[in-house]
């Protein structure tokens, strides 16, 4: 296993393609205070891309913008072409966005099997949730080798695996991750990351995700976002914020 992830190929984005997903001047939050104080970002299909910054940024409140869980009182979100601004979660997971929380949201007491089908609760055609259920276990063979484990007995990176797993099995057009490497091990972390590009690669999985770890989330990654008090401070392709001078002062401890 390698240090870093691989180095993804080049953004798919072209200057005739529209966004998958826009976010435009965006003002949220809670009750009368905005977080988010104009925010805008734009997402290509087949991309993926990192949003950092430091804590109380606004970072999580992004995703909770495109969600529906924040109000949002001024600006756009858009999504594959419609708009989705005012949208309900459950409106949100239609459209094709399906989201990896950070806080750990499997189900301990069930089997992996369960726990992958408790994602498509809603759904009540049986050859199609053990189909969907089979093409995950297909990505990921891990779980495919512990599909009668306890989830509660998997160790961390299985643990994040099956919450991608399990978020995969509505087909999203779009996954977002919320810190996918929260609480995990340095070498387990990589391997997070390297599934992910390997889901980019072989699927063409779109990818918007908040990190901390901020070598390893742009390494991953074709673009970045930084963000600062609510507002767009950087942003660029993710090897160009790797070796911005601002950027690696404020999150690499470099010069």
């Amino acid at each position: 296993m390698t240090d870093v992830a691989a180095r993804p190929t080049p953004s798919p984005q072209v200057p005739e393609q529209a966004p998958l997903l826009e976010i435009e001047d965006v003002y949220a939050g809670y009750g009368g205070d905005d977080i988010l104080q104009g925010i805008s970002m734009e997402v290509y299909p087949g991309e993926i891309v990192c949003v950092i910054g430091p804590n109380g940024a606004g970072k999580s409140t992004v995703f909770k913008a495109v969600y529906g869980f924040v109000n949002i009182r001024k600006g756009r979100v858009r999504f594959d072409g419609q708009e989705i601004t005012h949208a309900r979660p459950q409106e949100v997971i239609q459209a094709g966005i399906a989201m990896v929380p950070q806080l750990p949201s499997i189900f301990p007491q069930m089997t992996v099997y369960e726990n992958l089908e408790m994602g498509l609760f809603l759904e009540r055609d049986k050859r199609k949730i053990v189909e969907r259920i089979e093409y995950v276990l297909e990505l990921f063979p891990r779980l495919e080798e512990r599909r009668k484990v306890m989830a509660g007995a998997l160790s961390g990176g299985e643990r994040r695996m099956l919450e991608i797993g399990r978020a995969l099995l509505i087909q999203p057009k779009m996954l977002l991750m919320d810190e996918p490497s929260a609480g995990l091990a340095p070498l387990v972390t990589r391997t997070i990351f390297q599934n992910i590009q390997r889901l980019n690669r072989e699927i063409g999985l779109t990818v918007l995700m908040i990190e901390q770890n901020v070598r390893q989330g742009l390494e991953a990654s074709h673009r970045g976002y930084v963000l600062e008090l609510g507002r767009n401070s950087y942003q660029g392709p993710a090897q160009e914020l790797l070796h911005n001078p601002e950027v690696r002062r404020a999150f690499l401890g470099g010069r």
